[in-house]
């Protein structure tokens, strides 16, 4: 049988299909080598700065470097803010597959407080997973040996060194100082992305105040990183500015003074140079401690300073407002001097009660019996009221509002701390808008004796006081000196041109004169110089919670306290030669020459003679002596950052306390060098001024103790501890 016939091949038509199959592949390799080779010419070339910054990215990645804040001190040099080393534990959210596993597992081996984590939680939800949240400030070396054993467990977390804020003093400069706190959301906005790395910003005083200056400049280190993100080295770095150190006008030694002579009592205090207008000391009490702010206070800590009814944490001297009472008296007078309306030797008649003509309601005088003929010096000395009333009726109120916001009341006095209110300057106006209510001359009559709507801050009294001792009137200040870097001179705080309080300062003297004889037997405030070494010149006063009617009788030490009146004084010494202008306003204190009179003159005889005011259960150490104490108990003195000779007080006399001198040019308590002492002219700057001849060449002063830095145990353990000391 005989199959099918086999197709005879065509070679010509296979080498013809195999050319055209082998220039298509070698089209489509040819096409794809150019395309890789384009491919990799984009890459090594035109895109080559692109992926380059990616690459070095990828290796180097940068690290901010937050600068240390800025110191605090005191006149003399006493450290009152400071930055002591920490480690805080940071999670980076993307680094972290299971976040409330990974703070679980943590919580084994470091203590978490439940205000921590909650707090942590609250920040991952609002901030971008790649930028580190803190866990937990001020870990502890148990926990960081812990910490380090099971590293390896615990990717993107990670132990950061830096330096926290420590207030050596606590409460004694809370309501100076302040303290910075933890940022949060609303400070990231107002920070900006430059500033993210910080952890603190200032919150409330100083602190808050100069925070830009404090804080310095943020720097950045290039790192090194292997494939896993290990920091391997430095490459680069672009250092940080140190923050601003800041030397202020306050004496700690009189900041403790003003709180002791205050013993329970509450209030405020302010003194300044009125030849400078620095403020010396500051107080509002009660205080409460900084430290507990600085990392987060805890929810226990906190609910007990809001419950308790004397608002430890309300700055009594900004943002508290008192009825000035009598202590405007001296202004008024030198109103009505500057105004023509009187003249030092025109008289009024005080019979005990004071009628506006056509009307049976009568306003009283100091005395009831009356006072007799007074011209202006005895109705300062004595508080006549009855001059007064008469002076701002024929003042009247638009003339008399201009006078008082002349000396600086209605609007804040400039003093370098947020929040600072202005008062209430009482007028027409503002009663119309308060109350809906037209003036009537009653409402004249009340605020001639600062009462009716008057609100003034204690600062606001001090200002237009140091205005009256040295006729010139000048923003009271905190901060002194201000230097960048430790090696740095101290550079003067620029300040405002001083403002004359009179055109005439014979006018001025009249009224000094007037305070002179207040502190002088017939004085409201005679029994308070008694025995003093030096002039003082004062004024009492009185600001009446409740209507006299009813308890003029009545002691007000019986009142409930909230009944009270309000002790008020001010003044300033020597009364020939003003070194210090304080006022005073004491809560519930009664009467202003029987309890803010009496602190007047420790506070005076701490800054001029260094006698500090006695406590409970001691006794007053005598002039020239030294406290006997034994080197075990001997507080210790916190180091001097200035060295300089020129600025820091001289060395101490051996076995006793630093020699001091009575300061009669008011460089502070405790500033002495040899037989001459550190003080200031008029515009600041550091002279040798001998000492006078009738004053005790020494002084004892005690030595300050820093308080110890809580560690989260709360106020009454750090009260215990600071009782301690």
């Amino acid at each position: 049988m005989i199959g099918p016939r086999r197709r005879s091949k065509n070679p010509h038509a296979e080498a013809d299909q195999f050319r055209r199959r082998a220039v298509t592949g070698f089209v489509v390799v040819a096409l794809c080598l150019i395309g890789l080779g384009a491919w990799y010419f984009k890459l090594q070339v035109v895109d080559h700065d692109d992926y380059a910054t990616r690459s070095e990215a990828n290796r180097i990645r940068p690290r901010p470097v937050v600068p240390g804040r800025g110191a605090i001190y005191d006149r003399n040099g006493l450290l009152l803010a400071e930055n002591v080393p920490a480690f805080r534990l940071d999670v980076t959210p993307d680094k972290v597959k299971e976040p409330a596993k990974l703070v679980a597992e943590l919580g084994r081996i470091i203590e978490l407080s439940p205000e921590d984590i909650e707090r942590f939680e609250a920040t991952r939800k609002t901030t971008r997973g790649f930028r580190p949240i803190t866990l937990k400030l001020r870990v502890g070396e148990e926990e960081m040996a812990r910490f380090a054993v099971d590293r390896w467990r615990y990717p993107g977390v990670e132990l950061v060194p830096y330096l926290t804020r420590r207030y050596p003093y606590g409460d004694l400069f809370a309501h100076i100082v302040g303290y910075v706190g933890r940022v949060d959301e609303k400070d990231l906005e107002q920070l900006g992305e430059i500033n993210s790395a910080l952890t603190h910003i200032g919150k409330t005083g100083l602190e808050r105040y100069y925070d830009e200056q404090l804080r310095g400049k943020i720097g950045y280190e290039k790192v090194e990183t292997n494939v896993e993100g290990r920091a391997l080295r430095v490459v680069g770095r672009v250092p940080a500015q140190a923050g601003t150190d800041l030397r202020l006008s306050v004496d700690a030694t009189l900041q403790q003074a003003i709180v002791d002579s205050f013993g329970e009592l509450e209030g405020s205090a302010i003194a300044v140079d009125p030849r400078t207008g620095e403020v010396l000391a500051m107080v509002s009490l009660p205080s409460y401690d900084p430290n507990l702010f600085v990392n987060g206070i805890s929810s226990k800590d906190f609910r007990a300073l809001n419950e308790n009814p004397s608002r430890p944490q309300f700055n009594r001297l900004v943002l508290g407002g008192v009825a000035p009472g009598s202590t405007l008296k001296p202004l008024i007078a030198l109103a009505g001097l500057d105004s023509g309306k009187r003249k030092p030797e025109d008289t009024v008649v005080s019979t005990g009660m004071f009628y506006l003509p056509g009307t049976s309601r009568g306003w009283g005088d100091a005395s009831r019996r009356g006072h007799g003929v007074t011209d202006l010096r005895k109705s300062i000395s004595q508080s006549v009221n009855t001059y007064y009333y008469r002076l701002a009726l024929d003042l009247g109120i638009e003339q008399f509002d201009w006078y008082m916001e002349h000396y600086g009341f209605g609007e804040p006095t400039g003093i370098d701390l947020r929040g600072e209110i202005g008062g209430i300057l009482p007028s027409p106006q503002a009663k119309l808008k308060a109350r809906k209510e037209r003036w009537y001359p009653g409402d004249t009559v009340n605020v001639a004796i600062g009462q009716g709507d008057w609100k003034v801050t204690p600062l606001q009294l001090v200002r237009a006081t140091a205005g009256i001792a040295s006729g010139q009137m000048r923003r009271p200040h905190l901060v002194r000196q201000t230097r960048v870097g430790f090696d740095r001179p101290w550079e003067p705080t620029p300040q405002p041109a001083p403002i004359a309080i009179s055109p005439n300062p014979a006018n001025v003297e009249v009224v000094r004169l007037g305070m002179q004889d207040t502190m002088q037997p017939g004085g409201t405030g005679w029994r308070v110089a008694q025995g003093a070494s030096y002039l003082m010149a004062g004024k009492t006063g009185t600001a009446q919670v409740i209507s006299r009617r009813g308890t003029a009788a009545v002691d007000p030490r019986s009142l409930p306290m909230h009944l009270r009146h309000r002790s008020l004084f001010v003044g300033f010494a020597p009364a020939d030669n003003p070194t210090i202008a304080i006022a005073i306003a004491v809560e519930g204190g009664g009467y202003g020459g029987s309890t803010a009179g009496p602190m007047a003159r420790k506070i005076f005889d701490a800054y001029l003679l260094g006698k500090m005011p006695e406590k409970e259960g001691e006794e007053a150490a005598p002039a020239g002596t030294a406290p006997a104490t034994s080197p075990a108990t001997a507080p210790v003195q916190p180091t001097n950052p200035n060295p300089n000779p020129s600025q820091v007080p001289g060395p101490s006399r051996s076995g006793g306390a630093p020699a001091q001198s009575p300061s009669p040019i008011g460089g502070g308590v405790g500033v002495r060098v040899g037989e001459e002492r550190m003080g200031g002219d008029a515009h600041g700057v550091a002279a040798l001024v001998p000492l006078r001849s009738n004053m005790s060449a020494t002084a004892y002063a005690p030595t300050l103790t820093p308080t110890p830095l809580p560690g989260g145990e709360g106020l009454e353990a750090a009260s215990a501890v600071r009782r301690q000391a």
